[in-house]
C-alpha cells in the first residue's frame, strides 16, 4: 500500500521540483544580468568618467570651479545615453571579430567634449551664438585698478612731461584745449589742441563709452587694463635709475596676476594702452644708462597685448594704432562734412614737406627731401629747424596738407611720425619711404594693398639713385591721384579718435577699430586652444610679416621687405640703434620744440 502511494504521488512531486528549478534559473540568469550591466555601468561612470585627458593636453580644471562643473556635469549626464548605445555597438560588433569590446568610441568623442567645455572662456564663446543679442562676442571687461596706476596720474600732471604742462593737453578727456577756427582751416567744432602722447587718455575715456561693457568677466571677449603706461614712463625717463623706472609696471602684472580673471588665459586675453613708441618699453640691459622701463620684456607683459603708436617689427606683444589727429568729432555728421570739404579743396602744389634735418643721424634722407623740395616750383615745405613756429602751429601745418596733392612721409626720430595722420585727414596722399612708418604698423587701420592710398618710393632710391620726387609723382595720371585721394578720404573716420564724451551712431573710429581688432585677436587663440591648433612654427622675429597674411594663412616665407627689417643684432630683438636712441631723439626734439 504504501509501495503505490508513493508511486502515485511521484508525478506530483516531479511537477514540484521542476517548477523549483526552473524558477531557481530565472532568478541566477536574472541576477547575472543585473551584475553584468552594474558592472558595465560601472566601468563606464566610474573607470572612463574619470580616464584621463593626457592625449588632449589639456588638463580639466579642478572642482572647485563653479562655472566649469555645471559644464562638466551637464555633458556627463548626456554621457549616459550617447556612451551607453556607442558601447553596446562596440560589444556586439568589435567583439564578433576579435573578442574585444570596443568602448573607447563613446570616451573619445565625449572626452573632447568635456574638454571644450572645461575651458572658462567657453561661456564668452557661447555669447557669439546668441543672434538675440547685439553685445554677444563683443563684451569688454575693465579691470577697476586702483587709482595709482591712472587717475592718479592725472591730479599729479605737472610731473608727466619736463617740457610740456600736461595739465593742459589732459583736459577736456584728453583732448586737450580747444582750437579756434580763426583762418577758417577747421570745422568750427570737434577741434583741439591735441599732444601726440595722450592716447592713453583717450582710449581709456573712449572705453568707458563702449555700448558693451560688462562686470561680467566670464562673458567678456577680452580684458581691458587701464593703465596710463605712457603717462607713467614719461615722469622717469630722465634722472631715474631703473628701479624707479620699472616699479609701477611690476607692481602692475603683480596686481593682475592675482586676479581671477588672469588666470583663464594667463592674461593673453589682456590688453592695454600705452601713447608711446613701443622702444620707451623695451630697455635692454640693467644698466641705468639704458633708455626706458622693460614692462613689454616682462613675461606678464609678453602674455598681453599692447596697443602703441609705434610697434617693434620683431615683437609678437604690441600692436601699431594711429597718432591722435586734432580732429575729434562728436557726431556722424562733423566727419560726413569735413570728408565733403576735403574733397571740394583746391591744391596748387603737387607735393609738401613739413619737417627737419636729422644732420646727426647718417641713414636719413630728410635733408635729401628738403633739397629737393627747395629746388622744385611745385613743391611747399615748411621747415621745422631753427625755432620756425609755423611748424608747431596745427593752423599751418593743416594749411598746407590741405593744399597739396602729396605729403611726404619719411621717418620721423624712429619709424613713425604724427604727421602721416595728419596729412591724411587733410585728405594728402602720403608718400612712405619705409615700410615700418606706416604698412607694417597700421595693419588694423590701413588697407593691406598700400598702393591704393599711398605712394612707396624706397629709401635707397633717394640715398643712394637721387630719383627724383617730383619727376616719379608726376608720372601718375590725374585720374589715379584722384581714384587715390578718395581712398584717402575714405579712411579718415578710421583714422581719428573720436570725442570720449560722445558716440558716433554709425561709424567706427579709431578706437572701434582697435577693439574690435583685439577681440577678433583673441577669439581666434580661444578657438585654436579649443581645437588644439598650434603655431609651431611662428618665428617672433618675424612678427612684422604675420601681420601682413591674408586670412588664413600661417606661413610667412622671404619678403621684398626683408632688407629694411635685418635680423637684430642681439636676443632681445631690437637693433640697439633704432630703440634707445629713436626714443632719445624724440625726446630731445620735443625739449627743442619747447625751449
Amino acid at each position: 500500500m504504501r509501495r503505490r502511494s508513493t508511486a502515485a504521488n511521484l508525478p506530483d512531486q516531479m511537477e514540484r521540483v521542476v517548477g523549483k528549478n526552473q524558477r531557481s534559473r530565472i532568478c541566477f540568469l536574472a541576477s547575472l544580468s543585473a551584475l553584468f550591466w552594474f558592472l558595465l555601468f560601472y566601468f563606464h561612470f566610474v573607470v572612463l568618467g574619470n580616464g584621463s585627458v593626457d592625449d588632449s593636453g589639456v588638463k580639466l580644471p579642478s572642482s572647485t570651479n563653479p562655472v566649469n562643473n555645471e559644464f562638466i556635469d551637464k555633458f556627463r549626464v548626456s554621457e549616459v545615453r550617447v556612451d551607453t548605445e556607442t558601447t553596446m555597438k562596440g560589444l556586439v560588433s568589435k567583439s564578433r571579430v576579435d573578442g574585444v569590446p570596443e568602448v573607447r568610441v563613446g570616451k573619445e568623442l565625449n572626452k573632447k567634449d568635456r574638454v571644450k567645455e572645461s575651458f572658462q572662456f567657453m561661456k564668452a564663446l557661447k555669447t557669439i551664438e546668441n543672434k538675440s543679442d547685439p553685445c554677444g562676442g563683443k563684451y569688454i571687461y575693465v579691470h577697476d585698478l586702483p587709482p595709482k596706476f591712472n587717475e592718479d596720474m592725472l591730479k599729479e600732471c605737472k610731473s608727466i612731461s619736463l617740457w610740456t604742462n600736461m595739465c593742459t593737453f589732459t583736459s577736456n578727456a584728453g583732448l586737450g584745449p580747444p582750437l579756434e577756427n580763426v583762418e577758417g582751416v577747421f570745422s568750427n567744432t570737434g577741434w583741439y589742441a591735441t599732444n601726440q602722447f595722450a592716447v592713453d587718455v583717450i582710449f581709456n575715456n573712449r572705453m568707458k563709452q563702449y555700448e558693451c561693457l560688462t562686470k561680467d568677466s566670464s562673458i567678456a571677449a577680452a580684458v581691458f587694463v587701464p593703465f596710463y603706461a605712457g603717462l607713467e614712463i614719461s615722469r622717469y625717463l630722465w634722472g631715474y635709475n631703473i628701479s624707479v623706472r620699472d616699479a609701477a609696471s611690476l607692481e602692475l602684472v603683480d596686481w593682475l596676476a592675482k586676479r581671477p580673471e588672469w588666470s583663464v588665459m594667463g592674461g593673453k586675453d589682456h590688453f592695454l594702452v600705452a601713447g608711446r613708441i613701443t622702444w620707451d618699453f623695451r630697455r635692454l640691459s640693467e644698466q641705468d644708462s639704458d633708455w626706458g622701463n622693460k614692462l613689454l620684456f616682462l613675461p606678464a607683459a609678453r602674455n598681453m597685448s599692447m596697443l602703441v603708436v609705434e610697434s617693434s617689427p620683431w615683437n609678437a606683444n604690441d600692436f601699431g594704432i594711429p597718432y591722435p589727429t586734432y580732429f575729434h568729432p562728436a557726431k556722424d555728421a562733423d566727419v560726413f562734412n569735413w570728408q565733403d570739404r576735403m574733397r571740394k579743396l583746391d591744391r596748387p602744389w603737387l607735393f609738401s614737406f613739413a619737417g627737419a634735418p636729422r644732420p646727426d643721424n647718417p641713414k636719413s634722407i630728410r635733408g635729401q627731401l628738403i633739397d629737393q623740395c627747395k629746388k622744385s616750383k611745385v613743391c611747399k615745405l615748411l621747415e621745422c629747424d631753427f625755432g620756425e613756429s609755423k611748424c608747431h602751429s596745427p593752423s599751418s601745418i593743416m594749411q598746407m596738407f590741405q593744399s597739396s596733392l602729396f605729403c611726404l612721409q619719411p621717418q620721423g626720430d624712429s619709424y613713425t611720425r604724427r604727421s602721416a595722420f595728419d596729412s591724411m585727414l587733410a585728405g594728402c596722399i602720403p608718400v612712405f619711404f619705409h615700410p615700418g612708418s606706416a604698412y607694417t604698423q597700421y595693419t588694423w587701420h590701413l588697407p593691406k594693398n598700400y598702393t591704393k592710398y599711398s605712394v612707396f618710393i624706397p629709401e635707397d632710391d633717394i640715398r643712394k639713385r637721387n630719383i627724383s620726387i617730383e619727376e616719379r609723382l608726376m608720372q601718375i595720371s590725374v585720374v589715379d591721384v584722384r581714384i587715390m585721394r578718395e581712398d584717402v578720404i575714405g579712411l579718415i573716420p578710421g583714422l581719428i579718435y573720436a570725442d570720449p564724451r560722445s558716440r558716433l551712431e554709425t561709424l567706427k573710429d579709431a578706437f572701434d577699430v582697435a577693439v574690435q581688432a583685439i577681440i577678433k585677436k583673441v577669439t581666434k587663440l580661444r578657438r585654436d586652444i579649443v581645437e588644439g591648433h598650434t603655431d609651431d612654427n611662428f618665428v617672433e622675429e618675424n612678427s612684422w610679416k604675420y601681420e601682413l597674411l591674408d586670412e588664413g594663412q600661417r606661413e610667412v616665407g622671404a619678403h621684398e621687405w626683408d632688407p629694411f627689417f635685418s635680423k637684430p643684432k642681439d636676443g632681445n630683438a631690437d637693433s640697439g640703434d633704432s630703440s634707445a636712441e629713436a626714443a632719445k631723439n624724440s625726446w630731445k626734439n620735443e625739449q627743442r620744440d619747447k625751449s
